[in-house]
């Protein structure tokens, strides 16, 4: 079987898509015989070196980035585990910056397969165990390994991490993972481990994250007064507890936000220092070099192209902030797909008289799956957040561009964001610059 065998196998091999619970994953993982973790709390399992957990609304993808790029400086084996991909599955996992073989993808499911045997694992379950199964076997010296939804019943959160980082809290998958902030919060501070640091990267926290730290038996380092950083337009500093991080340049990921998860990666390794030392230079290569792929990213040329996988009304808020600071566009169009489930209205509230005008596109087809979204859709919900938006809707992202591209000049901008499949659709194409 190839490597888009298995993906098609294993996308339709247990009843739900989404089935969030912990017990299915411990029981495979167990039989493919992983390494126990501390007779603590949850049954967990090891991964053979130090790990480090990612959880949170948004930034997680970023944080991880940072991580892995400090790390790599360091001189360390470092392996990284994000979802979800963009162009290809072998994204998810990266071993010393390097991604995932089709083969070693393959003999991992093959293993997992083996293991299971009558247990019926989700995509999300079964994929992360494959690549638990890489990393435990590359003999890495630290795994950065990113939650993939809320965090206390999340496949990923079967670890028992030396570390846990809280990136932000906001409202995304509802339906999962409750209505309010504090719920939310209460779900994703589970990834907090007895006796091990807590990092929480959010400026103001639902007070129900502090409740779960605490009765969880964690050490929480909370930001503003665990650690801060401050700056000016040159360079900025960071300070922990004992530690400080002076003038250093920003990171290259662009974004008002990126301080937030440049601070949350820094607390982390400066609570491993004893287990993960780093020094200053590798600290300033690390995010002088950081990339990833679609988190405000500009493509060079004109006119101004930006990218941005913002598909919360969160994500959106932080995106018009970054389009502020960007100065001044005579004209800014937007390509705008979202799938079924995210607050489109909310989202697009969060980006009012900031754009000129939008095109929508459809996200359908078997890569959207139950999330398809049309355009038509969209535009209601457009049209409620602002009534006299210019639109056009397309059946597609390429129609979308294209249609944006022909209403610009070269001193314009167009700025496509929504979700990962819209972006991931853009990247197929050819002509995007």
């Amino acid at each position: 079987m190839t490597l888009s065998d298995w993906l098609e196998k294993i996308t339709t091999q247990h009843v739900r898509p989404i089935d969030l619970g912990l017990d299915r994953v411990v029981r495979v993982a167990q039989a493919m015989g992983f390494p126990e973790g501390r007779p603590l709390g949850d049954p967990s399992i090891r991964l053979g070196c130090p790990s480090i957990l990612v959880g949170g609304t948004n930034g997680k993808g970023s944080t991880c980035a940072m991580l892995e790029s400090i790390l790599l400086q360091s001189g360390y084996r470092v392996a990284v585990y994000t979802s979800p991909h963009l162009l290809r599955f072998n994204e998810r996992l990266r071993i010393n910056g390097q991604e995932a073989s089709d083969a070693e993808l393959i003999a991992a499911f093959e293993r997992v397969e083996q293991a299971r045997a009558e247990t019926s694992l989700t995509y999300f379950e079964f994929t992360t165990l494959a690549i638990f199964d890489i990393v435990w076997r590359c003999g890495v010296d630290v795994a950065v390994l990113e939650i993939g939804l809320g965090g206390r019943l999340d496949a990923v959160n079967i670890i028992d991490a030396d570390c846990s980082i809280l990136v932000s809290v906001d409202l995304d998958h509802q339906e999962f993972l409750g209505e309010t902030r504090e719920q939310i919060g209460w779900e994703k501070a589970h990834i907090a481990k007895a006796e091990r640091p807590f990092i929480c990267a959010d400026p103001e926290p639902p007070g129900s994250v502090a409740e779960v730290v605490k009765a969880r038996g964690a050490d929480l380092w909370q930001f503003g007064h665990d650690f801060n950083f401050q700056g000016d337009r040159q360079q900025w500093s960071w300070a922990g507890r004992g530690q400080r991080r002076n003038a250093m340049a920003y990171p290259a990921l662009r974004g008002a936000n990126q301080l937030l998860n440049a601070s949350a990666a820094l607390a982390a390794l400066s609570s491993l220092k004893d287990q993960l030392p780093v020094t200053q230079g590798a600290v300033r290569q690390g995010f002088a070099l950081v990339e990833l792929a679609a988190r405000f990213q500009v493509l060079p040329g004109q006119p101004a192209v930006v990218l941005d996988v913002a598909h919360n009304p969160h994500a959106a808020g932080v995106l018009a902030v970054n389009l502020d600071q960007m100065g001044f566009f005579p004209k800014t169009v937007a390509v705008v797909g979202i799938v079924a489930g995210k607050d489109a209205t909310a989202i697009f509230m969060r980006l009012a008289d900031r754009v000129d005008h939008w095109c929508l596109c459809s996200l359908t087809g078997p890569d959207a799956g139950p999330r398809a979204r049309n355009a038509e859709e969209l535009a209601l919900a457009l049209k409620t957040a602002i009534p006299n938006a210019a639109l056009s809707c397309h059946d597609d992202v390429e129609q979308a561009f294209t249609s944006a591209k022909s209403m610009v000049q070269s001193n314009d901008r167009i700025v496509v964001f929504g979700s990962f499949l819209t972006i991931a659709a853009l990247s197929h194409l050819r002509h995007v610059r």
